[in-house]
C-alpha cells in the first residue's frame, strides 16, 4: 500500500472532529502558513482602502475602482488557472505565484515609504495581485484535496475559510492599529504582508510529497478550457452554484468597500474603528466557517439557496443600522451568514465535479464568484457617493435576496434555467425547462447530500 493509501485508512481511523483535517501533516503545516500570509493579506487589503482614501480625498467611485481592477483578471485569467492546475503540479505552481505576490506588496510598501506612491501606482499594482490570484486561487483550491483527500476535503474547505476569516478578525485590527500608530502612514502592513509570503512558500517546499493524493496529470491538447466549460454547463446542480455565485459575490460581497464607506463618510470615524468594524464582521464570520466544519456530506441545493437568501435579508437589515454601535452588531450575523453560503457553495462544487476536471471547474467557479466583483463594485461604490453608503448595502442585498428567491421557486417546480445563443435574433434566449418529476427531484438530492465526492450520473444530481 503507498504511503498515500496508508494516509487514508488512518484518517478513516481517526474519526470525526471539526478540525480533523489538521491530523494531516501536509495540510497542518499549509494551513498555519496559510494563517499567517491570510493575516498579511487582511492588512495589505485595509492598508490599500485607505491609502486609496487618502489619496483621492474619500471617493467611493475610486474604492470602487480598486477592488475591480484587483478582481478584474479573475475573469480572464482565472480559467487558464485551472487548466494549468489540471496539467502542472500545483505546489509549484503555488510557490510561483506567492513569490510574485510578496514581490508586489514590497513595491508598494517602498512606494509608500519613499513618500513617492501615487494613485495610478495603487491601481497598476492591485492589477498584478488580481492578475495572480487569478491564477493562484484555482491551483490552491484543487490542492487542497491532494494535501488531505476526498474524505477530509469537506472538512478542510471549511477550515480553509476558518482560517480566512481568523486572519480577516486580526489582519484588520492589525492594521487600523498600525496605520494610527503611525500617523496615517500604510507602508508597515506592506511590508508586513510581503514577507508574510515566505510562511507559506517554505511550507510548500517542506512537505512530505509521498503523502500526497495527485490527481493523474492532463496531458497538453487543444480545447481543455472548452471541455471544463462543457463539463460544468451539463451539470445543472452546478450551474445553480454557479449562478447563485455570481450573484452574490457581485452585489452582496462589497463588504470591503461598503463597511469603509460607511465607517469614514457615514459614521465619520477614523481608521482603528473601522479596522474594528471589519474586525466585528470577521468575527461572524469565523463563526460561520466553524459552524460549517461540522459538515460531513455534501450540501444540497435547498440549502444553498436558504443561505444565500438568509445572507440577503441580513444584508439589509445591516444598511437599515442608526449608529455604528447598531450596525457593528449586524455585521457580526451578517458575516456568519455569508460565510455559511461562502462554504457550503465551494463544498458543493468540489464534491461534484471529478478530479481531473477538478481544477478547470474551480477555475470558473471562482470567474463566477469574483469575476462579477469588477461590475458589482464599481456600481457599488457610485450608488453609495451619490445615494449615500447605506443605499450600496440595501440594494446589493435586495438583489441577493430577489436571485435566492427565484432561484429556490424554480428548484420548488422542479425547473431548470438556461441562457442559449442562436444565430439569429434575438441573439440570447432564457429557457426554462422540466427537470422531472417530484419523486424523482427528491432522489436526486438525497443522492448529492449523501454521496460527497462521487458523481450520481444524474444530471441534476
Amino acid at each position: 500500500m503507498s504511503r498515500a493509501g496508508t494516509a487514508t485508512s488512518e484518517q478513516r481511523r481517526s474519526g470525526g472532529g471539526m478540525f480533523r483535517a489538521l491530523r494531516v501533516r501536509n495540510y497542518r503545516r499549509y494551513a498555519s502558513a496559510n494563517l499567517v500570509s491570510q493575516t498579511g493579506t487582511w492588512m495589505q487589503r485595509i492598508g490599500q482602502d485607505w491609502l486609496v482614501l487618502q489619496l483621492t480625498d474619500d471617493s467611493g467611485v475610486a474604492l470602487g475602482v480598486i477592488t475591480a481592477l484587483q478582481f478584474a483578471p479573475t475573469v480572464l485569467l482565472s480559467p487558464y488557472g485551472g487548466v494549468l492546475a489540471d496539467r502542472y503540479p500545483k505546489r509549484r505552481l503555488l510557490q510561483l505565484s506567492q513569490a510574485f505576490m510578496g514581490l508586489l506588496a514590497l513595491v508598494l510598501a517602498i512606494l509608500v515609504v519613499t513618500d513617492a506612491v501615487a494613485l495610478w501606482h495603487v491601481f497598476v499594482l492591485a492589477s498584478g495581485l488580481g492578475a495572480a490570484a487569478a491564477i493562484d486561487a484555482p491551483v490552491r483550491q484543487a490542492f487542497v484535496s491532494e494535501m488531505v483527500g476526498p474524505e477530509l476535503l469537506t472538512n478542510a474547505v471549511s477550515l480553509n475559510s476558518t482560517i480566512f476569516n481568523g486572519a480577516r478578525l486580526v489582519g484588520p485590527s492589525v492594521a487600523g492599529l498600525l496605520i494610527g500608530m503611525f500617523s496615517g502612514n500604510t507602508a508597515p502592513a506592506f511590508f508586513i504582508n510581503a514577507a508574510s509570503f515566505g510562511f507559506t512558500i517554505a511550507a510548500l517546499g517542506s512537505m512530505r510529497v509521498g503523502e500526497l493524493f495527485p490527481s493523474q496529470p492532463v496531458a497538453r491538447a487543444k480545447g481543455q478550457l472548452r471541455a471544463g466549460v462543457a463539463y460544468a454547463w451539463s451539470h445543472r446542480d452546478l450551474v445553480l452554484a454557479m449562478a447563485l455565485a455570481f450573484v452574490v459575490g457581485t452585489f452582496g460581497f462589497n463588504y470591503q468597500i461598503t463597511i469603509a464607506l460607511m465607517a469614514r463618510a457615514e459614521f465619520g470615524l477614523g481608521a482603528e474603528a473601522f479596522g474594528l468594524l471589519a474586525t466585528v464582521f470577521a468575527v461572524g464570520s469565523l463563526s460561520g466557517a466553524l459552524l460549517s466544519a461540522r459538515r460531513v456530506h455534501r450540501p444540497r441545493q435547498r440549502f444553498l439557496i436558504g443561505s444565500a437568501l438568509v445572507f440577503g435579508v441580513l444584508t439589509v437589515i445591516t444598511g437599515l443600522m442608526p449608529n455604528h454601535a447598531s450596525f457593528g452588531v449586524l455585521l457580526v450575523p451578517t458575516g456568519a451568514a455569508a460565510l455559511v453560503f461562502s462554504v457550503a457553495n465551494n463544498s458543493f462544487v468540489q464534491l461534484g465535479v471529478d478530479p481531473q476536471m477538478r481544477g478547470r471547474v474551480m477555475a470558473l467557479y471562482f470567474m463566477c464568484f469574483m469575476g462579477g466583483t469588477p461590475l458589482g463594485a464599481p456600481l457599488i461604490g457610485v450608488i453609495a457617493e451619490h445615494l449615500g453608503p447605506r443605499w450600496g448595502l440595501l440594494l446589493g442585498g435586495a438583489i441577493v435576496v430577489v436571485a435566492a428567491v427565484v432561484a429556490g421557486a424554480l428548484l420548488a417546480r422542479g425547473r431548470s434555467m438556461r441562457l442559449e445563443t442562436q444565430r439569429e435574433r434575438p441573439w440570447l434566449r432564457l429557457r426554462v425547462a422540466a427537470v422531472g418529476s417530484p419523486r424523482e427531484r427528491a432522489a436526486e438530492e438525497v443522492m448529492a447530500g449523501e454521496a460527497p465526492g462521487v458523481q450520481s450520473g444524474q444530471p441534476g444530481r
